[in-house]
């Protein structure tokens, strides 16, 4: 039986992977070898040694502290794309926002209330409230990743120009996206071109800012822009000034502060990205799944520390080692098994960064005295036996 805790409210969904048989689940669970979170800032506190893995059912991990896992052993999930179709879905509705002023056009008509023939009275204020259509513009996807490709598809299918950027574009992406978005290799492009621009990158020292007073400065007058991703992606105080002087002509925003809320160009959510319940669900199952695959198989996929690896496996004596990516770890690792008389069946090895995975099916089960000839080879930080 394995302890999950669950750092907050999980969507029910996640127990269709985790079943009652192998699995316990809840919040008050100690002893833990998996944890499934959301928004639960964990920074602060001590894992039990017994931890092995953290889930989280989101794609975002900054609540978690990654480096004191990693040097841990502790496996963090992420859960890449299970909210892609959400936030799709919340960016196309800003493009709209973000061309027509929908929300202020609502709030004046609510101050109409009591007034006499309310129905000619509104029509004829409309004019304050006109924007452009999205049609036939140009927009500028700043990260072709789960979300960005969803985004650019969509767009494309709205008969905007869609200029796409993303140094790191993977395979899959390339192949999901539409052949009608330009793919562009300098983010200045989309700076200096686009109508619209819409921000779909992790929150990273490389993109903190990346709207910043310096790439206002290179944009169209009247610039229309989105940030449902991270709102450390945008420079508030530079976002303030352009918007005073109209250089931004509308800034849709999923992060609430005290300064975009005195803007009176910028439409500022409360953070509804992936608040829909297809989206928890999703999350709340990939999370789960994740968790499974590890515990039970040893396989480590999403995640944000640890290499993904997957060795297929029909039960046996298999042992799981997280190791630093060192010279001649390899050798050692099946150097010492060789003389304990362990005999490898199957292996597999990765390594992302400074760290390294390892799955090695025995042919027996591996003594304590094997185990340990293991742990004390310089540089491996965990070792278990799934049997």
């Amino acid at each position: 039986m394995y302890n999950v805790k669950l750092f907050n409210k999980i969507s029910h969904a996640a127990m269709d992977n985790l079943p009652a048989d192998k699995y316990c689940c809840g919040e008050d669970v100690e002893n833990y070898e998996a944890a499934l979170v959301r928004s639960a800032k964990l920074h602060d506190m001590e894992f039990p040694s017994e931890l092995k893995c953290i889930a989280r059912a989101g794609a975002g991990v900054n609540n978690i502290p990654i480096d004191r896992c990693s040097e841990q052993g502790i496996v963090v999930f992420n859960t890449p794309g299970a909210n892609a179709n959400a936030v799709k879905e919340l960016v196309i509705g800003a493009l709209i926002l973000a061309s027509r002023d929908i929300v202020g056009g609502i709030e004046w008509t609510k101050s109409l209330a009591g007034t006499p023939d309310i129905g000619p009275a509104a029509e004829k204020g409309k004019s304050q409230f006109v924007g452009p259509e999205i049609a036939g513009k140009k927009l500028g996807v700043i990260g072709l990743g789960a979300i960005g490709v969803k985004v650019a598809n969509a767009a494309v299918g709205l008969d905007m120009e869609v200029w796409g950027y993303d140094p790191y574009l993977s395979v899959d992406g390339a192949l999901a996206l539409s052949r009608s978005v330009k793919h562009i290799t300098d983010v200045n492009e989309i700076f200096e071109n686009c109508d619209y621009i819409t921000v779909h990158v992790p929150l990273l020292d490389a993109t903190r800012h990346i709207i910043n007073e310096e790439s206002i400065g290179h944009m169209k007058d009247g610039v229309r822009i989105i940030n449902i991703a991270r709102g450390e992606l945008v420079d508030e105080d530079a976002m303030c000034a352009a918007l005073a002087c109209g250089k931004v002509a509308r800034y849709v925003t999923d992060f609430a502060t005290e300064a975009m809320l005195a803007q009176r160009n910028a439409v500022v959510m409360p953070h509804l990205g992936a608040s829909t319940p297809e989206s928890e669900d999703n999350c709340a199952r990939m999370a789960a799944f994740s968790i499974v695959e590890y515990l039970e198989k040893g396989t480590i996929r999403n995640s944000v520390n640890f290499p993904n690896l997957k060795v297929p496996y029909e039960g046996g004596y298999r042992i799981c080692i997280i190791h630093r990516n060192i010279p001649n770890m390899l050798a050692s690792i099946t150097t010492r098994l060789s003389a304990k008389g362990v005999n490898i069946e199957n292996m597999g090895n990765r390594s992302r960064g400074e760290y390294a995975y390892t799955i090695i099916d025995a042919s027996h089960d591996p003594t304590a005295e094997e185990l340990e000839a293991l742990r004390t080879l310089p540089g491996v930080i965990s070792i278990r036996v799934i049997r």
